[in-house]
């Protein structure tokens, strides 16, 4: 999941278009191509005209290089004829965006395309799926998808598919059979291979099927936090090995107890640094590019939101009735300066928070892509 708007709906989840202006900015970030390996703007689920004009004004205010998307759906077990069409549906609709507005969106195809001079003032959308649904037991629909522009791939979301486990399975057993095809067939289709939200097997056998780099977009570390979205030393120094990149999620997986803030954030990257090194760690927020707008009426269906989510299993009993899947000293539009200020802050160097606020995705997405 990307975005409260997709749990709650447009029109309850609001957004805001003002810029916030922090005291906190980091000097390079304008002329640093940042990538948020798990994010949306809420374009794709609205044509309302004024809802669209404020979302312009957020693409505008976040100076993000690109977010990593899904078109896909997730978290059900989808008929893959309905799973297929609504994905193409998906990818068209974001195409038809991008179209509509060129000075500020474009679909990201190629390496050529992750830098600064060419993104310009507009924002990058990487198209991805959350799932292999969409592929039924079809591999030969990964070409087709590609053509349309997909351009990464989850194996896996929460719960088991066809290919493997995800991490609320408690069976954890790991890639199939077909599991194998499917990466096989994404790596010669060059679409980037994603192993968040599998479970533990999953990804350890995913990486070791992997012949090229790969991503776990949006995870946290295990080490820190011992929760099923979150990944263990021995699978982030694996992932390391091969090439890959760990984006760190902003979600609730970052404690067990509280609600995580900034410093949460950097202690999983940092964390992840010293395991793996500073060339396989990125960002992915899984949250919406716009700050949200804590109206009393969200604030109501958060906390009814965040009591499914505990009688699903995802957030253990005892968790803070107000627990939000944003970090709250980060609600903001430019979070990624701001929390690149933060690390440097603390001593990182800029070379290495380039890295981290997205030129360690662009180099695993180059290397597939071409």
């Amino acid at each position: 999941m990307a975005g409260l708007s997709a749990a709650f709906g447009v029109a309850s989840a609001a957004r805001t278009g003002k810029k916030v202006e922090p005291a906190l900015h980091w000097k390079p970030y304008a002329d640093t191509y940042s990538i948020d390996g798990a994010s949306s703007f809420d374009f794709i689920y609205t044509e309302d005209p004024e809802a669209i004009r404020k979302e312009l004004a957020v693409q505008r205010a976040c100076g993000l290089g690109a977010v990593l998307t899904t078109t896909a759906p997730q978290g059900r077990f989808w008929l893959d004829d309905a799973a297929y069409e609504r994905s193409r549906k998906a990818i068209e609709r974001w195409n038809a965006i991008a179209a509509e507005h060129p000075d500020h969106l474009y679909i990201v195809r190629s390496a050529a395309d992750l830098t600064v001079k060419a993104r310009g003032k507009r924002t990058g959308v990487i198209l991805g799926f959350q799932g292999t649904e969409s592929l039924g037991e079809d591999v030969a629909r990964i070409p087709q998808f590609r053509e349309l522009g997909l351009r990464v791939v989850q194996l896996t979301h929460n719960r088991r598919n066809l290919v493997g486990d995800g991490c609320m399975e408690p069976g954890n057993a790991g890639l199939s059979n077909y599991g194998h095809q499917v990466v096989e067939a994404l790596e010669e289709n060059r679409i980037v291979v994603d192993l968040a939200h599998g479970a533990a097997r999953t990804i350890s056998e995913g990486i070791a099927a992997c012949k090229k780099p790969m991503l776990i977009s949006h995870t946290g570390c295990r080490a820190l936090s011992d929760l099923p979205r979150n990944v263990y030393d021995s699978e982030l120094r694996a992932m390391a090995d091969r090439g890959g990149v760990a984006g760190i999620i902003f979600w609730p997986y970052l404690r067990k107890d509280t609600q995580p803030m900034a410093i949460d954030v950097i202690r999983h990257i940092e964390h992840a640094i010293d395991v793996c090194g500073e060339d396989h760690v990125g960002i992915g927020t899984d949250d919406g590019v716009a700050p949200v707008d804590r109206t009393p009426e969200f604030e109501k269906q958060n906390r009814e939101f965040m009591k499914g989510m505990v009688e699903d299993g995802i957030f253990e009993k005892g968790r803070p009735e107000d627990l939000y899947i944003f970090i709250p000293d980060l609600n903001m539009a430019n979070r990624f300066d701001v929390l690149a200020a933060m690390l440097s802050q603390r001593g990182h160097s800029d070379a290495r928070i380039a890295k981290i606020l997205g030129g360690n995705f662009a180099r695993v997405m180059g290397e597939i892509w071409g």
